[in-house]
């Protein structure tokens, strides 16, 4: 049997380099046979380190466990940027060796240097990160007179931040890129995104925004039931009031998976994975068109990390990890899709579906005498001109199951459930 890897010491390191670092974390990285890190961070250490140093290969988290095993029994330590536990190295190797086995020397974060350069609350400043992650992510949290700390993957992002704010209607915003916070060679840039007039700079750099929405841009809230222009369809889209309602009865919490199975233009997954950062969902659609269009709509409102499944349910279910809720939003008649949706729920696991058919209504009701939950016809009407005058044109009226799944889990769960089906 091989050794268990010995603990690992994690220093963080800012661009002022081995003189802006703390006395406990000289002592470390002086008394280490091993220091691991990235070039950049290797390159700041002085001659005085006689460890062995390593630098860290692409992909990184692969390599990690590897790495960590060959210098067992050695005394190992990690650089990071900054504090090691905020977007940083150390959640890798604390999910590794487990947080017992890890040491953290935290140093100022490139945040806390921005908040301070700009007198910003840190609190009241909301963090995206970009390093490796598409900027995509930055969308969700484009909201009038918002002000993000953006962590830029190099010299490059701020002038791809000022086209993204561009594109998605917040060109008024204000920007500052801050770089080399804490060094000698720290320097700042201003502008907007409209006319962003900055050439690259340092690739060490945050980026302050303060969002300004402009006149006429799509306003997109964080409450369930965003407006359909919002998104790209082909008319199989659940409409905005169906959808809020349709999110309530789900009812997403932070790290909760959703399968979204006939996913039509993708609008409840999106709208659930916006719900909270760490929400998930899996989109499952047959037809490859509209899987395409799922995706460029989860691209273009700020849910890159939404996946999309392209097959017919439920063989497309096979395999897929399990959900803590379920949307079914057509294929109800396929053979087998509803039992294979409850099935796949652990207890106290959520399955809505809407229906405009008689028939998918139908299995509705069956499974509402089995199962219990909620049976309710939703109907919207919106006013609309009768000649001369205004009148209410109604839309079809939806059907919707909801039911929560009986076990344990379900006792602080106010909504009704019936017994399992015999």
């Amino acid at each position: 049997m091989s050794p268990a890897p010995a603990a690992v010491t994690v220093v963080g390191i800012g661009a002022d380099g081995w003189p802006g670092l703390a006395p406990v974390s000289q002592e470390a990285l002086s008394d280490a046979e091993v220091i691991i890190g990235g070039p950049r961070q290797l390159d700041l250490l002085p001659a005085g380190c006689r460890a062995e140093r390593i630098a860290w290969p692409s992909p990184l988290r692969p390599a990690v466990p590897g790495l960590l095993a060959a210098h067992a029994g050695r005394r190992v330590c990690v650089l990071a940027s900054g504090d090691p536990m905020f977007f940083g190295i150390g959640r890798t190797l604390a999910e590794e060796l487990g947080p017992a086995r890890l040491r953290v020397l935290p140093h100022p974060s490139s945040v806390s240097y921005a908040c301070a350069r700009l007198g910003m609350p840190l609190e009241e400043a909301e963090v995206v990160s970009l390093v490796g992650r598409p900027i995509a992510a930055l969308t969700a949290a484009l909201h009038h007179d918002r002000h993000l700390l953006v962590l830029s993957s190099g010299a490059a992002t701020p002038a791809e931040v000022a086209a993204h704010l561009r594109a998605h209607g917040y060109g008024p915003s204000r920007m500052t890129v801050l770089e080399q916070l804490g060094s000698r060679a720290e320097r700042r840039v201003d502008g907007t995104a409209d006319d962003w007039p900055h050439a690259p700079g340092d690739a060490l750099n945050v980026i302050a925004v303060t969002c300004r929405r402009a006149p006429g841009a799509l306003r997109l809230p964080l409450t369930p039931g965003l407006p359909d222009e919002a998104f790209e369809h082909d008319g199989q889209l659940t409409k905005r009031h169906v959808r809020a309602v349709t999110l309530a009865a789900l009812a997403p919490a932070p790290g909760e998976l959703l399968w979204d199975v006939g996913g039509g233009s993708g609008s409840i997954a999106v709208e659930w994975m916006r719900a909270h950062r760490t929400c998930r969902a899996i989109s499952i659609e047959r037809d490859p068109v509209r899987a395409a269009r799922i995706t460029r709509n989860a691209e273009r409102l700020g849910t890159p990390g939404l996946r999309v499944v392209t097959g017919p349910a439920p063989a497309a279910l096979a395999g897929l990890p399990s959900p803590d809720a379920v949307f079914i939003g057509g294929g109800l008649t396929a053979p087998g899709l509803l039992d294979a949706c409850w099935e796949a729920l652990p207890a106290g696991g959520r399955l809505v579906a809407n229906t405009v058919t008689l028939e998918s209504e139908a299995l509705l009701t069956d499974r509402y005498r089995r199962h219990g939950g909620e049976l309710t016809r939703l109907a919207v009407a919106h006013a609309a001109p009768v000649g001369g005058f205004t009148g209410w044109r109604q839309a079809m009226p939806v059907t919707q199951w909801s039911v929560v799944k009986p076990g344990p889990q379900t006792q602080d769960d106010p909504r009704p459930t019936g017994d399992p089906a015999p």
